[in-house]
């Protein structure tokens, strides 16, 4: 195919760029496919790492309790799963920048590499922040793991069997998320929590290596990397929209941790002004992608089609539920009903295998019967029950319930999980796809950074609050320091058991408040979804009429 220089160039999550200095190349992948066993080791060994990525976001759930009495850290139990969020969230649309003109090799390693150093990092801290600094660079490496291993899977088969790899990789790497808590209690229980990290070492290590001396499709021709290069295409990447967008998010990120840690006061001089300063510079941040346009790290063109902005704020919802739920649940199954690690990875299994079991035949029914609004809406009320009714949890609570809520709440999970990604898809035409879904990966990623810190400070406050009611002989900051472990909750107790009892309500009432929390969420992916379009994503059969162009079909639909 001859190059254009006039066309947006694209790859599998890159933004469209209206000039391109550097003017790649264009080449078919169809042309190039792979096959044999060349294609089957680099198939596996990119959904290894991408695996990999995907159980790093679930894992550290039953770890964490082990993590905050080993740090004395309770209060940091949003900056274990935040940083890791916003760390992905921060390089995703600048990651498919990068791919579009350098070595997806290049690129894709130099990502690997960065998770494998933050794993490290991880495995080895001796405090809460180095370890906070660990998830942070893990999630940078993250953020362009997944959209890079798609795009060359896209460049490594025929293009009629790129559906099939792609959903099989989906399937196995999203597994990730889904068997995170039962490896990480294992390995928690057997072994150290530090393990969860160091996992990734040897395994994307070897991925890696192998990756290395494998040959990688382009999509498009590239130029050898040069300073010129880079001279070229550092306009293109709205490096300044980035230095802009991470300032802000970390001050109001610390705002919140400052003052649920009870490090500082919410009126103090240092959260007011993490605020105000994080406002300032979130308007700025904006003016500037205003003022980018096209060429904006996050276009802001698509937010002005209603179905796309609706599912987008559907996806942050669905998202902050999935995983604030993953990572509190086990800290009410070790504090509050005194499980290891390990049991409490095999208690979450209700709203494990529901979810899993959800998410895949909600996605072939919604092929198969073509709307996905009914179930937007239906899986978003199921999941605002099963909140609620687990809001109810406490240490008196029977199997019985404690299953059966689970049960509705992980169902409800798994059929609006993959929903805003299929709105999204149908909403915008062709050419638009690949940044769509980029900057629906980031705003999630970045919605589950503010989530999981505002679900951290309610359980905090919360439980200080409840200590000084139920315990009062029992000093908050002691339960802080404590962490969340069994053994650790029960030895607050030492010297004053009769107020135990009063100690495990406290924790009850935190995580009830956190739940009521992901109740509001779920109510508001109720009425978000009755605005993602009623859509037959079926494919329609040939009948010789032209086919209506995707674009006028979206704006019919928003009309």
């Amino acid at each position: 195919m001859p190059p254009s220089s006039n066309k947006p160039v694209f790859n599998a999550l890159a933004s469209p760029i209206t000039e391109t200095p550097p003017t790649p190349k264009r080449t078919d992948p169809a042309n190039h496919p792979i096959k044999g066993l060349n294609l089957a080791i680099l198939f596996s060994s990119l959904t290894l790492v991408s695996f990999l990525s995907m159980l790093d976001t679930s894992i550290i759930g039953t770890a964490i309790p082990h993590i905050t009495s080993d740090f004395h850290a309770l209060a940091d139990i949003g900056w274990y799963v935040s940083a890791y969020t916003l760390g992905a969230a921060t390089l995703q649309p600048l990651s498919g920048k990068l791919y579009t003109f350098f070595s997806t090799k290049l690129v894709f390693l130099s990502f690997v590499f960065m998770f494998e150093a933050g794993s490290l990092i991880c495995g080895v801290a001796s405090s809460s922040a180095v370890f906070i600094v660990g998830r942070a660079v893990a999630g940078l490496g993250v953020s362009g793991i997944l959209n890079g291993a798609l795009t060359v899977i896209a460049a490594s088969v025929e293009k009629s069997r790129s559906p099939m790899y792609t959903g099989f990789f989906f399937a196995v790497a999203q597994m990730g998320v889904v068997v995170g808590p039962l490896v990480g209690g294992g390995l928690t229980q057997l072994v150290s929590w530090r393990w969860c990290f160091y996992l990734n070492l040897p395994a994307g290590g070897v991925a890696a290596l192998i990756l290395t001396f494998i040959h990688f499709p382009e999509v498009v021709k590239k130029e050898p990397v040069s300073f010129a290069l880079l001279r070229k295409v550092a306009p293109e990447l709205d490096l300044f929209g980035f230095v802009l967008f991470v300032p802000p998010s970390i001050l109001f990120i610390l705002a919140l941790q400052f003052g649920s840690g009870n490090t500082y006061a919410w009126d103090s001089a240092t959260v007011v002004g993490c605020l105000v300063g994080s406002g300032v510079l979130f308007v700025l941040f904006i003016l500037w992608e205003w003022k980018m346009g096209d060429r904006a790290m996050i276009p802001g063109n698509l937010f002005k089609k209603r179905v796309v902005s609706v599912s987008y704020a559907f996806g942050i919802c669905n998202a902050i539920c999935m995983l604030v739920a993953s990572n509190f649940l086990p800290t009410f199954f070790q504090a509050v009903k005194g499980d290891g690690p390990s049991l409490s990875g095999v208690h979450l299994l209700p709203s494990i295998l529901g979810q899993l079991l959800f998410t895949m035949s909600t996605g072939a029914l919604v092929s198969k019967l073509g709307y996905y609004l009914p179930w937007a809406f239906g899986g978003s009320v199921i999941l605002t029950i099963g909140n609620g009714l687990v809001s109810t949890f406490s240490s008196t609570t029977s199997v019985g319930k404690w299953v059966g809520y689970q049960i509705v709440m992980g169902v409800g999970r798994g059929v609006i999980l993959q929903l805003p990604l299929i709105a999204v898809q149908n909403a915008v035409a062709p050419p638009q796809i690949p940044i769509a879904m980029a900057v629906l990966v980031f705003i999630q990623n970045f919605g589950v950074s503010i989530g999981i810190t505002i679900s951290n400070a309610v359980f905090a406050q919360t439980l200080i609050k409840a200590v000084r009611r139920y315990a009062p002989s029992i000093s908050p900051q002691a339960v802080l320091d404590a962490g969340s472990i069994a053994g650790a909750v029960r030895d607050l107790a030492i010297g004053h058991e009769g107020e135990l009892d009063g100690i495990l309500r406290a924790y009850s009432e935190g995580l009830s408040n956190v739940f009521y929390l992901l109740v509001g969420f779920s109510c508001a992916a109720v009425v978000l979804s009755l605005g993602m379009g009623w859509v037959d994503v079926r494919k329609k059969k040939e009948t010789g009429k032209p086919t209506e162009d995707p674009q006028v079909k979206a704006e019919k639909m928003e009309g």
